[in-house]
Formats: structure tokens, sequence, C-alpha cells
């Protein structure tokens, strides 16, 4: 109580207004880095299950750089490192440095989950497929995908959580999102206590959202024995 006493309370509501401009980049970023991932995730993931020559091979080449090294270098290596390139520099923008180093990211390990969600669908549900005339993106579209989808939905949820939680990693390169508003702040009042306090809450708050959202998705689409 004596903590709770000693805040003050009238600089959060001074703040408010910063910490939801911040939290608006957070989401904006997050929410294109979060649809990128499940399209790099499907697309990959579904070229690694199946095998697809070259495509498969440079899939696997990605996600073996991407999930080894620390996503802070690569952030960096986006922001500083394309401009330095000696044949062809690339600069990019804050904002799109930002969704692009989470949307890599995520796509890397969503590359995974979709793979070991298409290689569990047992084989005699595609020989059915197959049987009733399907050909291989047809039985893809129609057996493989909502199957293999739904079993790999449970470790999709992890990535796009930390998709979210990683934009926290974007102040670095200057992208102004909700913990670079704390940063900031934070530099010019020393309130160090109020502003983590309120920034730990709106995280809490946004991953706890996600997650229940998810999570409801997850109960719709369960497959029958999952039900069961």
């Amino acid at each position: 109580m004596s903590v709770l006493a000693s805040i003050d309370w009238q600089f959060i509501a001074d703040h408010l207004p910063d910490f939801w401009q911040g939290l608006k980049n957070t989401l904006k970023v997050a929410g294109i880095g979060i649809a990128g991932s499940f399209v790099i995730g499907f697309l990959l993931g579904a070229a690694r299950a199946h095998r697809v020559p070259v495509i498969s091979q440079l899939a696997a080449v990605y996600v073996e750089i991407i999930r080894n090294t620390p996503i802070l270098v690569q952030i960096f290596f986006i922001a500083f490192g394309l401009p330095e390139l000696p044949w062809h520099p690339i600069r990019l923008e804050a904002f799109t440095t930002a969704w692009l180093s989470v949307m890599i990211w995520g796509g890397a390990f969503n590359t995974e989950n979709f793979r070991a969600g298409f290689e569990a669908v047992p084989a005699h549900y595609r020989e059915a497929a197959r049987a009733l005339g399907f050909g291989r993106i047809g039985t893809f579209l129609n057996v493989t995908f909502p199957i293999g989808g739904r079993i790999a939905l449970p470790s999709s949820i992890n990535t796009y959580i930390s998709v979210l939680k990683n934009t926290s990693l974007l102040t670095a390169v200057g992208y102004t999102e909700l913990t670079s508003t704390g940063y900031n702040l934070e530099s010019e009042t020393f309130k160090a206590t109020e502003i983590f306090l309120v920034l730990g809450v709106m995280y809490l708050a946004v991953v706890w959202t996600l997650s229940a959202l998810i999570r409801l998705l997850e109960t719709r689409l369960a497959l029958p024995e999952a039900r069961s």
C-alpha cells in the first residue's frame, strides 16, 4: 500500500495520451508483423512440408539464420547494415524497418510451426482425398491446410505474442513505439516507477487480450478428437 501511495497518479493521468500514442504505434507494427509472419509461415511451411525443390532448401537456410541469431542483431542489420551495402545501399524508414524486422523474425518461427503442423496430418487423410479425385493443390487446400493449420495454431500463438513483445526492441532504431515512449518520458521526467509500471500494465493487457482472442479461435477451430 505504501508503494501505491508513493506513485504520482496525476503524472500518469497527464501522460496517458503519450502512452496511448506509443501503444497505437506498437499495435500497428505488431499487426503487420503478425499478418506477414502468418503468410511467410504458411507459404514456406507448405514448401518445406512438401519438399518443393529449391524453395524448401532456401527456406531451411532462412529459418536457420533467423532462429539462431538474436533478433536485435537482425534489427541492427536491417537498420544500419543495409544502408552500408557497397553495391546497392538500402535505406528504410524507421517504420518500415520496424515491421520488416518483426515480420522476418516471426516468419522464420512460423515456417517451422506450419511445417510441423502440415507434416502431422495423417497420410491416410491425403490418400483419401486423392481417391476422391483431388489433385495435389486440392488435397493441400481441402485437407492438409485445414487440419495442419489447426495443429500448428498453439505454437503459432506463442510466435504472434513474441512478435508483439519484440516490438519493444525497436526503440534501438528510433521507432517511437510504447517502450520508446516510456524511455523518452523517463529521460525528461525521471519518473521511472510510474512510467515502467504503466508500460508493464499496458503490455500485460494487450498480451492477455491477444491470447484470449486466439485461444477462443483455437477452441472454435479445434479438431473433433481434441474437443472430446
